[in-house]
C-alpha cells in the first residue's frame, strides 16, 4: 500500500479537469443523492424497515428473513410468491405466505417513503442540473435506487436510453447500444421504478410525469403479487453479487461497467468493502483514467481518500485524477434541500 504521507491535500477543479480529460462514462453513488437530500444516508434498508414508524417488519416477517438467511427484500418476496403459488397448486389452504408477502412489501414501501425526498421539495434547477450533467456522458452507471436520476431523465427522455423501450417497457437487449447522442442509463443495483415480473424479466413502471412516477413507483408493487421490486438492498458485496447474477438486466449492466473504456468519472462513491463487486468490475475494465470526486472535509480526509483509491488500483496501469466534489455540478451546495423536521 502506498504510504499515507506521500499524498498532498490538493484537489483539481472539475471544470478544468473535464476539459483536459473528457470522460465517456459517469458512475454515481449515494453521495450524489445525499448532496441533494441528506436522509438518503442510511446503513441498511433492512434495519430501517425494522424501525420505520408506520407498519414496520413484525417478528413474523423477520423470521422469514432469518429462515432464508438474507436481508434482501427481493429474495424474500420472491420466495413468498413461490410458496403462495405452490400452496395453490397443491390445494393447501394457507393464506400465510400471501399475507406475509404484502406485509413485507408494505414495510419496504413505508421505509422507502420515509427516507426518500418528496417530489414537492425538488427544485426545478436541481433537476435541470442533473439532467444536463447526466446527458454529457455516453453511459451513466447509477448504483442508487432512488428516483433522482429517473426524475432528471424525465425532463427530456428522448436524450436517454434506459433499455426499456418495448411496448411493455421490459428490458430490451437489442436497444443496448447507444443510438445517436443518447445517453445510456444503466441502474447497476436496480431502482425504485423497476420491477421484476412473474417471468423474471425486468420492467419499468410507467408514468408520464415525475410527480406520478414518484407516487406510482414507490407504491406500485404493493398492489400486484406478480411484480417484485427490482433493487439490490443488501449491505454486503457478496449478497449484492448474488442478486445481480439472478437478473439478466442487472448482469448486463454489470458487464457493461466491466467493459468500459478510456476515462470514467466517479462521483459520490466511497468504493468501500460493500462495493467490492464494483471495484472488481473497475479493475477488470480497460480503463485509462479514473477521475474521482473527493469531498474536501479536511486535509487529513483528502489524503486518506487518495491513499484508499490508490491502493485499490496500485497494480493497474491506470491514471487517477482527484477533484474537489464541490466543483462538480452534482456537488454544488445550492442544490441541497433541507430535510423536514
Amino acid at each position: 500500500m502506498t504510504p499515507f504521507q506521500e499524498f498532498d491535500a490538493e484537489l483539481e477543479d472539475w471544470n478544468t479537469l473535464r476539459t483536459s480529460t473528457p470522460c465517456s462514462g459517469l458512475l454515481i453513488g449515494n453521495g450524489a443523492s445525499m448532496a441533494v437530500w441528506h436522509d438518503f444516508y442510511y446503513d441498511s434498508l433492512f434495519e430501517k424497515a425494522k424501525s420505520v414508524a408506520e407498519k414496520p417488519l413484525s417478528q413474523t416477517e423477520l423470521s422469514v428473513f432469518e429462515a432464508l438467511g438474507t436481508r434482501n427484500f427481493e429474495h424474500v418476496l420472491s420466495a413468498l410468491k413461490t410458496a403462495s403459488k405452490v400452496n395453490k397448486a397443491l390445494a393447501i389452504n394457507s393464506a400465510s405466505p400471501r399475507k406475509r408477502y404484502y406485509a413485507i412489501k408494505e414495510a419496504l414501501i413505508n421505509c422507502t417513503q420515509d427516507i426518500h425526498i418528496p417530489w414537492r421539495l425538488m427544485q426545478p434547477e436541481t433537476l435541470a442540473c442533473w439532467h444536463e450533467e447526466l446527458a454529457r456522458y455516453s453511459t451513466v452507471y447509477c448504483s442508487n435506487y432512488d428516483l433522482l436520476a429517473p426524475w432528471a431523465v424525465m425532463q427530456a427522455p428522448k436524450q436517454f436510453n434506459d433499455l426499456f423501450n418495448t411496448p411493455g417497457a421490459t428490458f430490451d437487449l437489442s436497444a443496448s447500444a447507444a443510438k445517436g447522442k443518447t445517453t445510456r442509463m444503466l441502474y447497476l443495483h436496480g431502482a425504485l421504478h423497476l420491477v421484476r415480473n412473474q417471468e423474471g424479466k425486468a420492467r419499468r413502471v410507467t408514468a408520464n410525469e415525475p410527480t406520478l412516477l414518484s407516487n406510482f413507483a414507490i407504491n406500485h408493487s404493493i398492489s400486484a403479487l406478480d411484480d417484485v421490486p427490482l433493487f439490490v438492498s443488501e449491505t454486503s458485496s457478496d449478497d449484492k453479487r448474488k442478486s445481480i447474477r439472478q437478473s439478466d438486466y442487472l448482469s448486463f449492466c454489470h458487464e457493461q461497467l466491466m467493459a468500459h473504456k478510456d476515462a470514467l468519472c466517479i462521483f459520490g462513491h466511497s468504493l468501500g468493502e460493500q462495493d467490492q463487486h464494483l471495484i472488481d468490475a473497475l479493475r477488470q475494465a480497460p480503463l485509462k483514467t479514473l477521475c474521482i470526486a473527493i469531498y474536501p472535509r479536511s486535509e487529513a480526509f483528502i489524503r486518506f481518500q487518495k491513499n484508499h483509491y490508490t491502493a485499490l488500483f496500485a497494480d493497474k496501469k491506470l491514471a487517477l485524477r482527484f477533484f474537489n466534489s464541490k466543483t462538480h455540478p452534482l456537488g454544488l451546495s445550492r442544490h441541497s434541500v433541507p430535510v423536514e423536521a
